[in-house]
C-alpha cells in the first residue's frame, strides 16, 4: 500500500502551521524499534541529520525533553552536570506518553501535553535542514533547527556520545 504524501494534522503540525513555521513532510514505512536508523535509511538521509526526540527525567522525576542526533547516543552523566540535575534517565514509554501525548517512536518535541524543558545538542543547530518527528510513527518533517529553539526555547547542549551503529 503506498504511502500518501500529506499526513493528516498532529498536534506538532497544527504548531508548526499557526507558528507560521515552513516544512516539509516525510512519511514512511514505521518499524517497530526501527528509531532515526530506520527512517533515515527508507528516506535516504544521513542518520546525523535525523533528530531523535527523547523524553527523559530529573531524580526528582521532572520531565524534559532531549533532542539528538540520530546516529548517537545521550551521555546522561554530561546532560545532568550541563543541566544542574543530579541524575538523568530515559522515562519509561508509559510515562513518556503521558507526559509527551505521544506514542513513543511517534514523540515529536512540537505540541507536546506538558510543557517541558528542551535541550538540544548543540552540533544539531550547525545543520542547514533537519528531519524531525512530526508526531506521529512513520512521519517525520524537515525544517531549520533554529525553529527548536525559536519555538521551543531550546537549549543547546553538548551530550553526545560515539556513533551508534546498526
Amino acid at each position: 500500500m503506498a504511502k500518501k504524501d500529506h499526513v493528516s494534522l498532529t498536534p506538532a503540525t497544527q504548531l508548526l502551521k499557526a507558528s507560521k513555521v515552513a516544512f516539509t513532510e516525510h512519511p514512511y514505512e514505521y518499524l517497530e524499534h526501527g528509531g532515526a536508523l530506520h527512517s533515515a535509511s527508507e528516506l535516504g538521509w544521513d542518520p546525523f541529520h535525523v533528530v531523535k526526540t527523547l523524553i527523559m527525567q530529573d531524580q526528582d522525576a521532572r520531565p524534559l525533553v532531549v533532542l539528538m542526533h540520530g546516529n548517537r547516543k545521550v551521555s546522561t552523566k554530561n546532560l545532568a552536570r550541563q543541566i544542574g540535575a543530579k541524575s538523568v534517565e530515559p522515562c519509561t514509554p508509559e510515562v513518556a506518553n503521558r507526559h509527551s501525548g505521544y506514542l513513543v517512536g511517534g514523540t515529536s518535541p512540537f505540541g507536546t501535553r506538558k510543557t517541558m524543558p528542551v535541550y538540544i545538542e548543540s552540533t544539531i543547530l550547525e545543520l542547514p535542514k533537519i528531519l524531525i518527528n512530526g508526531g506521529r510513527r512513520g512521519y517525520l518533517v524537515g525544517l531549520e533547527p533554529q525553529v527548536c529553539v525559536d519555538l521551543l526555547g531550546a537549549k543547546p547542549v553538548q551530550c553526545a556520545l560515539a556513533e551508534v551503529l546498526g
